[in-house]
């Protein structure tokens, strides 16, 4: 990578960073506390702690901008109800001012200083991290009831031919994961820790949906009575129902209701049924349920009644892997399903534009050697692993990019509609505890194997 393309990412995201935040009216960045997001002023001052003290510090040992402000960027040091403290934290004119005043030395050092490997790495861990935060930016405009974002479209990009059924994928040898660092870890293939050191696997044959899940086919479940059929869900599905029936149950109550109120979920997170029809609330406005586009918001826990009462399962991270890319050893190593040409509007959806509204046969181009479709982008898709750390792990220079989640969270995969595509590859493993649903979360299934 030179600098000029280093430069254009850090831009890019430096860009799209600000216009998630000066699209928003002054009132919007003062709502009340909200579990599960951070406030959009906090997110993008801590991606700006993060360029200062892993880039800056960490290299030039240069000294802090606000030093009396490190701990409430620090998500170590700031509790998370206490980021929405807003007496705590400048506003949006003095964060902006800091959030350049950092963006112009880190362009600046990139432009003076050689670019050696170990920069490289920073350089691009700090852009990365930042359009996690970005991913982030939007989930809360959606979980919050935020206007759009600005990059929102309504246009139905790369239209494909429906597809369905599964694709076969036969027993074998495969590759999983990325290069070590004894590899060279500050090449084009970059990588965080969680997804190394590359390994083999040996897999049965197995079958995996062509295509995600779709509202349609969730929507069948819901009408067959699926969340009140006890049969149908684990344990932790149990109790996550019931975990959320005591929320409602607490709410109803603040809200002068003379008893508690259990009202277990009937439907994902974001639906209704409102004049005669099923709606599904797309950041601040209820639009009609897109029957074709893919199922989103959903938990594991919902993943996995609907695989019990379809009769498939989720599939495990490895055959996710191979499904989207279908590595071997001794084979040209690919990146993405369709080869190793990076993301394009043709792929996936991905961005923050679409927005998950595609049916899910679209971006045709995207497709796996497999014939598998958009295991890029749209939703993250749900896999029954635990996130736990590959044979041979290490930690990165930040050493709680992954070990904080290894062992109670799930593996998602593929990234989302509000992932940035310079992100993304498919080796890339997203944590997320299973209740999670304010993430862009769906899943694709496989056959339940049989036994010869």
């Amino acid at each position: 990578m030179d600098k000029a393309t280093l430069l254009a990412d850090l831009e890019t995201a430096r860009q799209r960073t600000r216009a998630l935040i000066t699209s928003l009216p002054q009132a919007t960045l003062n709502v009340p506390y909200h579990p599960g997001v951070n406030p959009p002023l906090w997110e993008m001052g801590h991606a700006t702690f993060f360029y200062e003290v892993f880039v800056l510090n960490w290299l030039d040992r240069s000294p802090s901008y606000n030093p009396a402000m490190d701990d409430l960027w620090d998500s170590f040091h700031v509790a998370h109800r206490d980021r929405w403290c807003r007496e705590l934290f400048p506003g949006r004119e003095e964060t902006l001012a800091y959030f350049d005043a950092i963006y112009d030395r880190v362009a600046d050092r990139i432009r003076r200083q050689p670019l050696t490997d170990d920069d490289l790495y920073l350089y691009r861990y700090a852009i990365f991290h930042q359009n996690m935060h970005i991913e982030s930016l939007i989930w809360c405009r959606q979980t919050v009831g935020y206007p759009p974002t600005p990059d929102v479209t309504d246009e139905r990009a790369a239209p494909g031919d429906r597809v369905d059924g599964d694709a076969e994928i036969p027993a074998g040898r495969w590759l999983i994961g990325m290069p070590g660092e004894s590899e060279h870890y500050a090449t084009s293939d970059f990588a965080f820790d969680n997804e190394k050191p590359r390994f083999e696997v040996e897999l049965a044959s197995f079958a995996i949906s062509r295509v995600p899940v779709s509202n349609r086919e969730f929507l069948a479940f819901v009408e067959d009575g699926g969340y009140q059929r006890p049969e149908l869900w684990s344990f932790g599905g149990r109790k996550w129902l019931q975990a959320e029936s005591d929320v409602e149950s607490d709410v109803a109550l603040v809200h002068g209701s003379p008893e508690p109120v259990l009202h277990k979920p009937q439907h994902p997170l974001y639906w209704r049924w409102h004049d005669g029809q099923w709606q599904e609330r797309v950041y601040d406005s209820w639009q009609p349920l897109t029957p074709d586009a893919p199922v989103c918001h959903a938990t594991y826990w919902e993943a996995e009644a609907w695989c019990h009462w379809a009769g498939r399962r989720l599939p495990t991270e490895y055959e996710w892997e191979v499904a989207a890319l279908g590595n071997r050893p001794g084979e040209p190593f690919r990146r993405f399903p369709w080869g190793n040409e990076p993301v394009a509007p043709e792929h996936a959806d991905m961005g923050g534009r679409a927005m998950a509204r595609n049916p899910v046969w679209d971006f045709p181009a995207g497709d796996s050697r497999f014939g598998c479709r958009q295991m890029i982008g749209s939703v993250w898709e749900w896999t029954s692993s635990q996130f736990f750390p590959y044979d041979g792990f290490r930690i990165d220079m930040y050493p709680f990019m992954s070990t904080l989640q290894f062992g109670d969270h799930k593996v998602t995969r593929g990234g989302s509609c509000a992932t940035s595509p310079n992100l993304i590859r498919g080796t890339y493993r997203q944590a997320y505890l299973a209740q999670r649903n304010d993430v862009y979360t769906g899943f694709r299934t496989c056959a339940l194997r049989t036994t010869p």
